[in-house]
């Protein structure tokens, strides 16, 4: 049997039976890991797993089920999930009930990286963040490893990635569920705002419990980078101070404080390093725009100090970051009316730092599949910026009643490819049409860069 898991190693699962649950990206990843390290790999999958896959998993060894879990995944040493596996499945529960340890795919591949992790947290903003990060480091000359939620699973690279590279990560709440051992050198928090409730029982303080971890096991001579503006990192960032184990670095918009490594001063960005203060930057000569991307740049900025990047490396980074698809991305302008492409606002503070982030009138395409939203933050905003509200998917009712009242003109316009419709003959020059759901894509869609496409297709074809 395996070794306990205060005490397992890469070695130690050699010729150990292990169960991976899910053969999406992350799952065939970690599977291809395992085996490729000599573990005994069977991966079980609800649905049907793709021809191409099963052979892929099959040509290292790997044996798979497929159309639902069998009790053949419970005879396993160790039980490894996929992000997009809740805890509260059947399989998930039987296992931990039956003492088989239960662990993320995060987890397992910190196991097998020797590299400096940088992970990147937070209810909004990670991708831009992480990206932002990466390109600072890549820019800096650094071999640099950016995964994880972004889309190309940590365990694609763990091994590959020596101690002299870095590695950043994008992480969800979800695949910091089931960390034991996760250890970032360096981990940023960015926000907790409500998301994802339906995973975590609508209960806020466990989704932002399950934020937390990226910290936990972090040490001494480690730093936790968090926005000391959100009341919940700011009270977590208090009680880090109390003990001896990472140092906390905050960055704020507000007044700076003894923690504080980053913040705006009559217009310009200021560094603390040790002991000394510096003057960064303009806050204008940032590459991104609307004050969330000013927070995002504050972190990255603070992330590359502490792994000893240049300031005026890190200046330069930042005024030339190109920004990441489906995020605020422009895809056209057509008789003076631009169309925003920010379809990854999968939440209601999304939609509220993208509506911050413009000064036009904006024809706001909102909906798809409510994750337990509440809209009440976006009243004022969606008053003060949206002249029209077309709300589109499963939502779009529940969407035309919290939001419409709120818009000078608002219609249920069901499909995308109506709503870009209808946006097209309602918008006037000088407007943003803004794609900026609130929502998950999922009744539509096959997720949110599928959304995303759809309306860079739609727009192109107008």
């Amino acid at each position: 049997m395996i070794a306990p898991l205060a005490e397992m190693t890469p070695s130690r699962l050699r010729h150990e039976s292990v169960s991976v649950v899910g053969a999406a990206r992350s799952g065939v990843a970690v599977s291809l890991l395992l085996a490729g390290n000599g573990a005994r790999v069977f991966v079980t999958e609800r649905n049907e797993i793709p021809s191409a896959t099963a052979d892929l998993l099959s040509s290292h060894g790997v044996k798979t089920e497929s159309g639902g879990h069998s009790d053949r995944a419970l005879g396993a040493d160790l039980l490894v999930v996929s992000p997009g596996v809740p805890t509260t499945a059947p399989l998930v529960m039987a296992a931990m009930e039956r003492g088989i340890p239960v662990r993320s795919e995060l987890e397992v591949a910190s196991w097998y990286c020797e590299a400096p992790i940088v992970a990147v947290t937070g209810s909004n903003g990670k991708t831009t963040t992480t990206s932002l990060i990466g390109h600072t480091f890549r820019s800096a000359g650094r071999t640099t490893w950016v995964a994880g939620n972004i889309g190309l699973p940590f365990s694609s690279v763990a091994t590959r990635a020596t101690k002299n590279d870095v590695v950043v990560l994008e992480v969800s709440s979800f695949q910091l569920d089931h960390t034991d051992r996760f250890r970032p050198r360096v981990s940023v928090l960015l926000n907790v705002t409500p998301d994802h409730l339906d995973r975590y029982g609508n209960d806020v303080d466990a989704y932002a419990a399950a934020k937390l971890r990226i910290a936990e096991r972090q040490q001494a001579g480690d730093a936790v980078i968090f926005n000391a503006d959100d009341p919940v990192l700011d009270r977590f960032a208090r009680k880090l101070v109390e003990g001896a184990g990472p140092t906390p670095l905050g960055f704020t918009l507000g007044q700076p404080d003894s923690r504080s490594a980053a913040w705006v001063e009559e217009g310009r960005i200021r560094l603390k390093t040790q002991d000394s203060t510096e003057d960064l930057m303009r806050a204008e000569e940032l590459a991104l725009r609307g004050r969330h991307n000013l927070y995002n740049s504050l972190a990255a900025a603070v992330a590359a100090r502490v792994m000893e990047v240049r300031s005026d490396v890190v200046r330069a980074s930042l005024m030339s970051f190109e920004g990441i698809p489906h995020r605020l991305e422009q895809v056209r302008e057509i008789d003076g009316v631009k169309y925003v492409n920010d379809s990854k606002a999968t939440n209601v503070n999304a939609v509220w730092y993208a509506l911050e982030s413009f000064r036009e009138p904006v024809i706001l395409i909102a909906g798809g599949r409510d994750k337990g939203n509440d809209y009440e933050p976006l009243k004022r905003i969606v008053e003060d910026r949206v002249r029209v509200l077309l709300a589109i998917g499963e939502s779009a009712d529940r969407v035309s009643r919290e939001l419409g009242p709120r818009a000078d003109e608002s219609y249920r316009a069901g499909t995308l490819d109506d709503a870009v419709q209808m946006a097209r003959t309602l918008a006037r020059s000088g407007e943003v049409v803004l794609l900026s759901p609130a929502c998950a894509s999922f009744d539509q869609f096959d997720n949110f860069e599928h959304r995303g496409d759809t309306f860079r297709r739609l727009v192109a074809d107008l």
